[in-house]
């Protein structure tokens, strides 16, 4: 079914645009601009599609650094990954990866316009939503007017963790109206919270389409961002709610995926630890609908028998393949898993048709379903062949990315082949899962609550590590050893590091790390560590100066914003 809808595309400048929608994941599908009378706009069918069209910015819909993912902003910054490919590919991410912001960067401007234009979605939603037709019923409107601020906060949140404060926009003002004038002198937290407050409590529990919001993935983005600002005691509250009533919006009682692999895999989208997903569809007629922003993280020059073949970015990093290391099946929570004696044996600097003697050291099996390293399964594909898939060692390192790739029997169906590359796939990206909830949940619980049970949270995401194991070869691909936490937890200072790390190992490369690093505290520290290790392999990528300070921890407001309204009204972050 046809619904028309209006949006928003800036804060200043305003559309009318055709977007359809079903009960199916096709339900972002973008049609043919049109033009239509406000009256139409108002009516459920109207409401319903503005509604999607705030969804539809999640993920960006085609402009890149505004998708949730954040696998620059979150991955790249916080040591997961490094930018990887040649230098002067997309080069406007190294400033990102060396600490060299500027407030001229086009992803830094790119990242800003695309949070306000979901913005301006959502408060188009809530302001058409004060002239409803006599069709919307009243639950309808409450159902409405909670999801679109539901979408406001998830977009002022990003705002707040890349900016700190920005101006605050609501449905109430407009252009000319005084939007131009609104200086970023508020703090977000207190109105974040309010919209997804308003959520949690009146959003239902189930929805017709398995993509939108639900009580419980409000009620966990309020959590979240209660942990941002250390606020444990409300976030445990909400935490004990999620983890003991919460289910899905297609009614599925929250429970951790059996295997871990199967978090990542097109066809088991919106599976029971699925919280909130940026949806995608394959096989659309437009690949915006598909999994876009990660179009150009594929192993390079794959031909037939890999994924994607272009184009090499997002590499992960030595350090974190090094962070998988375990010693009777636990990590090495000291640190000592940089020293060369534990480091992963890697292909560094030797060409695929050259000897290579694979590491037969103890390692956690979540390592070889998050990074394709040499002579282990790329997924139903091959044996990662090294040098042959990397486009650039020297500037990116051995490794290939390999969370959220599709399986060579997902081509043509679970991925899109209509564009110029097939890197386009029908997977969902989650924005939470429920081992982020739970590990969420084991920080709070030993900054206020019982380190007994943070260690039963943690063990439930090591026990489920466990069938991780990647086979080949009629066996184990590598030496597979871990284990739960036996010992009682009773330093807290011990159990709040193995809490840290283990959000470290599960949620590598999903966006997380730098966001987590930040609000610990512990970013300059663990950064600068991780920029002094990693610069020696890499030194013409991370060398030569690159370091790490408090600033780095906000973006620049883009300049051409503070152009736009002058510097007496948007005032530039400390630093720059």
């Amino acid at each position: 079914m046809k619904k028309y809808i209006f949006n928003k595309l800036t804060l200043a400048v305003s559309l009318l645009t055709l977007i359809g929608y079903s009960c199916k994941e096709d339900f972002l599908t973008v049609l043919p601009t049109g033009a239509i009378a406000k009256g139409q706009l108002t009516t459920k069918k109207g409401l319903e599609g503005a509604l999607i069209s705030a969804y539809g910015q999640i993920s960006g819909y085609g402009t890149r650094m505004v998708h949730p993912n954040n696998w620059v902003w979150g991955s790249v910054r916080g040591g997961d990954a490094n930018k990887g490919t040649d230098p002067g590919d997309f080069s406007d991410i190294n400033p990102i990866q060396r600490f060299e912001y500027l407030s001229t960067q086009g992803v830094i401007n790119d990242n800003y316009r695309g949070l306000y234009e979901g913005i301006a979605r959502a408060n188009n939603v809530l302001g058409l939503l004060k002239e409803a037709q006599p069709d919307v019923s009243a639950d309808d409107k409450k159902r409405i007017e909670a999801e679109a601020k539901f979408m406001r906060a998830h977009f002022y949140f990003s705002l707040k963790r890349n900016y700190n404060n920005t101006p605050y926009v609501d449905e109430t003002v407009d252009v000319g109206t005084g939007i131009e004038k609104i200086k970023n002198d508020v703090d977000l937290y207190p109105k974040i919270e309010a919209d997804l407050k308003n959520a949690y409590d009146n959003l239902p529990a189930t929805q017709g389409q398995v993509g939108r919001a639900n009580k419980w993935a409000a009620g966990a983005y309020l959590a979240k961002v209660y942990m941002a600002q250390k606020k444990y005691a409300e976030a445990k509250t909400l935490f004990d709610a999620i983890i003991a009533n919460g289910v899905t919006t297609g009614g599925k009682k929250y429970a951790l995926v059996p295997n871990f692999p199967d978090l990542y895999k097109a066809s088991n989208d919106n599976n029971s630890e699925s919280i909130f997903a940026v949806q995608a569809a394959a096989g659309t007629g437009s690949v915006n609908n598909a999994n876009g922003e990660l179009d150009l993280n594929w192993p390079y020059n794959t031909g037939p028998d890999g994924p994607g073949n272009c184009c090499g970015f997002f590499q992960p990093s030595f350090e974190l393949a090094n962070s998988y290391r375990t010693k009777d099946g636990l990590p090495l929570l000291d640190g000592s898993y940089n020293m060369p004696a534990n480091a992963v044996k890697t292909d560094m600097g030797i060409q695929s048709s050259a000897s290579f003697t694979p590491d037969a050291g103890e390692l956690d099996p979540r390592l070889d379903h998050t990074i394709g390293r040499r002579g282990i399964m790329f997924l139903d594909w091959k044996k990662h062949p090294g040098f042959d898939w990397i486009r650039n060692q020297a500037n990116g390192g051995p490794y290939a990315p390999k969370k959220y790739s599709y399986y060579k029997t997902d081509k043509g169906s679970l991925q899109d082949n209509s564009s110029w590359t097939p890197g386009y796939t029908a997977l969902n990206v989650t924005v939470m899962r429920l081992a982020d909830i739970l590990l969420m949940a084991a920080e709070a619980e030993v900054e206020i609550g019982s380190l007994t049970k943070a260690q039963e949270y943690v063990n439930m995401i090591r026990n489920r590590a466990a069938n991780a194991v990647v086979m080949q070869d009629g066996g184990p691909a590598a030496k597979y050893v871990i284990k739960p936490y036996v010992a009682p937890w009773t330093d807290k200072t011990l159990a709040r590091t193995a809490v840290r790390f283990e959000r470290k190992l599960e949620l590598a490369m999903e966006g997380h790390r730098f966001f987590d690093l930040v609000r610990w505290g512990t970013d300059v520290t663990d950064i600068n560590a991780y920029l002094k290790y990693e610069s020696t392999f890499l030194p013409n990528t991370l060398g030569q100066g690159a370091t790490y300070q408090a600033k780095h921890a906000l973006l620049p407001i883009p300049q051409g914003q503070i152009d736009l309204t002058g510097a007496d009204i948007l005032k530039q972050n400390p630093g720059y």
